[in-house]
């Protein structure tokens, strides 16, 4: 009884201190004790009047280092609430205190308190506990004032409001999300406190922190049940959309649609959307509309999601295809397409959903029985022929027509017999035909689909072409049919020159794009068909060159010319290889030459495919032929260029060889760094190897093959590295042979141990494997050796001539240098003269021929010792009268007739 008489004596002191001074930490520290005793009613009032003296008292704003002692309080109250309904008001009065801004000294404080606070603050999604509408309504409320501040008229001396962000920063720490998305349980009945949880929860939704948390929480799928909730003002169906719409844009949007998953939610957003199809009018009423269609997008895009089995495939099918069939049905009784803008992205999104079902071979059927092939097929007119949906304007029906073509080609590969029982290859050709005509038709290239269409026909060819690209990809010898039969190579080998002049003016995507497509879509018609080859042949060899003669700076601009090429190279081998007639043609129009042009730029990806088609030709005699006559930069051979690209195949597979370029592992001589490291994986008969895949998918093979018509001897323009790779090319087929027996051998010791007889066989194949190696080997050191001597032969003769070139220069300087000396020393130019004299004499005939007068060959008073000049004056000692010693002589001189008579001419002149 003392003890109490204490206690009560205590708390009245606590009273009467809290009426005139302002509170402290230890005073909150005393409203705590206080709190926790839940004595008599005197205590109780008392508690009620401390309560509202620590309200008055914060009224502008919590200080940061008493916001934990604010939350032991709140939580204090919480539990009195339960049984005391007079601390409802108190308590949702300290709760509003958390909606004003929180007070700090320092600015060290935010930062020093935001484990206080944040756990603070993530108290208040719990308190969401409290079977109180009032409480929970303020809890709400405090959280959206946390993005809608406003500052105090008087604050707390000393003390400055933290920044804006602050509070919501300290709720992504707190998991305040989590914890009010888990409150939605205990509100599932009450309709206006849970639109104010789903308000407070669409503010926290604007922060990827938060939606994380609340995915954690499993919001998304919470969120959808309530979407079709009774709510007469329509804000249920509203927030929780906005929020889902948040949920995927800031968090992972594979959890949601997880979440969303279920046949539910499927068929919740079903209805709801189905509601507001039949009776939805107001603006708003159509933008939820297209937001749930939009998510119901995402959802149709993971196959695991029941939109079949929920009946939404089913009603959005119907939809698409409801103003172009025009066909009753009561999933859209009550619908009416008021050609709004809204209504024009509901027709864009449902175009979109049709072509993603399209991918679920499941919903096929579903397509075909609600009409989708002649709704798609609608749109496949010329523009002027816009007679079906009037209201549209010409920008609006262009880009629902390109979009509706764009996913025809996703619907026609699924729905086949559809395709060619609505004559669909006849409208595209007829539609084609429109696009490459003088038809005054102008595109505006607004949409995403009409890319490159502005002032053209462009978008319309473009997805045109797709649509046939799509069907013809399936090989189905019925659709192939159908379109040889009513002229479609003739036809598109016209496009095509009509998209190459185009691209002459102005190149682009579109253009390149259209150009590959054509001449996809004519490898497949034309493959294995000697006739259509033929018909190719006619026109389409000369359309075709100018692809091989294109710049090698293009293949690297990005704008798709790498791509067009190849599908010319595709063509090359599908439409002209294995009809004599069509590779004649092109062997006569230089078409060899120009491979090997591209095969010398040495690109990774063109190699194989150029390769391939050489070999493919190779059997055609001409074609050895001109690859023995061409030459590339540099007078390079096609020999030569077949080993480099053997070398660069060899170093990029890891295959060992030494710094000579000669065999190193002569037991496995050709085998790649890749197949060294498999072990050994017994396979059946019927599954190849890696020694036999690695035939398929490297060069090496193709390189041999076209040595095999090229030949080994003979060949031009090559070294005696050169050489040295041939000598492996020669040898491939034996190495090739040897490594799949290795294999043999290997699979059969790991199975079982083989008898004596088959022992000493596979031993022998594996000698003479290393055999062959060794004598390739032996080959390849006997060229280089040849070379290192003519190599030094060579040296010699250049040593040889540099010695002759340096002896002469001697000879030259000595010369000089004699000239010198006599201009300069006269006793030396005598000495000179006097040699020169005696050189003279000395070469003169000595025996005495009697033949007149002898005259000397010296000039007098000459002080020079070099030689005479060319020219030399002569005087005639002819005796004058008859009997000279060349008178009547053979030898005396004679005028011809001719000189005779020409001297007459000049006379009379």
């Amino acid at each position: 009884m003392q003890n109490f008489k204490i206690k009560r004596k205590k708390k009245r002191l606590i009273v009467l201190l809290f009426q005139d001074a302002p509170l402290r930490s230890a005073d909150l520290n005393h409203v705590i004790t206080l709190l926790e005793d839940s004595g008599s009613k005197d205590v109780e009032e008392e508690q009620l009047k401390t309560l509202k003296k620590v309200v008055k008292q914060f009224e502008n704003g919590l200080p940061l280092k008493n916001v934990l002692q604010i939350t032991q309080i709140l939580n204090l109250c919480a539990e009195k609430v339960n049984e005391q309904e007079a601390f409802t008001e108190p308590l949702c009065e300290l709760i509003k205190l958390f909606g004003l801004p929180f007070q700090k000294k320092k600015s060290s404080d935010e930062l020093n308190y935001s484990v206080e606070v944040s756990y603070s603050i993530a108290q208040l999604g719990y308190l969401m506990r409290v079977p109180s509408s009032q409480v929970k309504i303020q809890i709400c409320k405090s959280i959206v004032s946390f993005y809608n501040i406003e500052l105090p008229g008087k604050l707390l001396s000393g003390y400055q409001p933290t920044s804006a962000n602050y509070k919501i920063r300290m709720a992504e720490e707190g998991g305040l999300a989590e914890a009010l998305v888990l409150s939605l349980a205990l509100v599932e009945n009450q309709l206006i406190e849970k639109l104010w949880v789903l308000k407070a929860l669409q503010h926290l939704s604007t922060s990827g922190i938060s939606c994380r948390q609340m995915v954690k929480a499993q919001a998304a799928s919470r969120l959808c049940l309530y979407l079709n909730g009774a709510d007469p003002s329509g804000q249920l169906v509203f927030r929780s959309s906005d929020i889902l719409w948040s949920l995927l844009e800031n968090a992972s949007k594979e959890d949601v649609v997880n979440q969303l998953s279920s046949l539910e939610c499927v068929h919740t957003l079903k209805e709801v959307f189905a509601n507001l199809v039949r009776r939805g009018f107001r603006h708003c009423d159509h933008q939820l509309r297209n937001d749930l269609l939009v998510i119901a997008t995402l959802l149709a895009e993971n196959p695991e999601v029941p939109m079949i089995e929920s009946g939404f495939a089913k009603l959005l099918i119907v939809l698409a295809t409801f103003t172009e069939v025009k066909l009753p049905n009561p999933l859209v009784e009550g619908f009416k397409l008021t050609y709004s803008y809204e209504d024009f992205e509901m027709k864009k999104l449902l175009f979109n959903i049709i072509g993603i079902l399209s991918r679920d071979p499941s919903a096929a059927q579903l397509l075909s029985e609600n009409h989708v092939m002649p709704a798609l097929l609608y749109y496949v007119k010329l523009n002027h022929q816009k007679r079906g949906f009037p209201d549209w304007s010409a920008a609006q029906y262009e880009e629902l027509q390109l979009h509706a073509i764009a996913v025809l080609a996703s619907v026609a590969p699924v729905l086949v017999d559809k395709y060619l029982s609505c004559q669909a290859n006849t409208l595209l050709l007829v539609f084609l035909e429109w696009c490459t005509g003088q038809d005054p038709f102008v595109g505006r290239g607004h949409s995403f689909h009409g890319t490159g269409g502005r002032g053209n026909k462009l978008a319309q060819m473009r997805y045109s072409l797709r649509v046939l690209r799509s069907v013809v990809t399936l090989y189905d010898d019925a659709v192939s049919i159908n379109l040889c039969d009513q002229g479609a190579i003739s036809q598109l080998l016209d496009i095509l020159k009509y998209a190459a002049d185009k691209s002459k003016e102005k190149e682009g995507t579109v253009l390149l794009e259209i150009q590959a497509d054509i001449l996809f879509i004519l490898s497949v018609l034309c493959e294995n068909d000697v006739h259509r080859k033929e018909l190719f042949s006619c026109e389409g060899i000369d359309i075709l060159i100018p692809f091989f003669t294109m710049d090698p700076r293009k293949l690297y601009s990005g704008l798709g010319h790498h791509c067009l090429l190849l599908s010319a190279l595709d063509c090359l081998w599908s439409c002209v290889v294995g009809c004599h007639i069509a590779e004649v043609s092109f062997i006569e129009k230089q078409g060899i030459f120009l491979l090997l042009d591209l095969l010398a730029l040495k690109e990774k990806n063109l190699c194989n495919i150029i390769l391939g088609i050489l070999v493919e030709f190779s059997d055609n005699p001409k074609t050895t032929l001109h690859m023995s006559v061409w030459r590339g930069k540099r007078d390079q051979t096609a020999a030569n260029l077949l080993i480099q690209l053997w070398r660069q195949e060899e170093l990029d597979l890891g295959v060992r060889r030494d710094k000579h370029g000669r065999i190193v592992d002569t037991k496995r001589p050709i085998v790649t760094s890749f197949q060294k490291l498999q072990k050994v994986i017994p396979v059946p008969a019927s599954c190849p190897s890696f020694a036999i895949m690695e035939v398929a998918e490297s060069i090496r093979a193709k390189i041999y093959s076209l040595f095999c018509k090229l030949g080994f001897e003979n060949l031009p323009g090559l070294s005696a590295k050169d050489f040295v790779t041939l000598a492996i090319i020669q040898r491939y087929i034996d190495f090739k042979t040897g490594e799949v027996w290795s294999e043999i051998c290997a699979e059969i010791k790991e199975e079982f141990r083989p008898v004596t007889s088959d022992e000493r066989a596979l031993k022998v194949i594996s000698n003479i494997l290393e055999n062959t190696g060794e004598m390739v080997v032996a080959l390849q050191t006997d060229v280089l050796e040849t070379e290192r001597k003519h190599e030094i032969q060579e040296e010699e003769e250049t040593y040889k001539e540099f010695q002759a070139s340096k002896t002469q220069r001697k000879l030259l300087n000595k010369s000089w240098e004699n000239f010198l000396a006599r201009t300069s020393n006269y006793e030396a130019l005598k000495k000179a003269k006097m040699l020169q004299e005696a050189l003279l004499d000395s070469s003169r005939f000595r025996a005495k021929i009697p033949i007149g007068p002898l005259y000397s060959t010296g000039i007098p008073k000459l002080n020079i010792t070099v030689g005479p000049g060319r020219f030399v004056t002569g005087h005639s000692v002819l005796c004058q009268q008859s009997g000279g010693p060349l008178a009547d002589t053979e030898h005396a001189p004679i005028k011809s007739s001719v000189c005779k008579r020409a001297l007459k001419k000049d006379q009379k002149r």
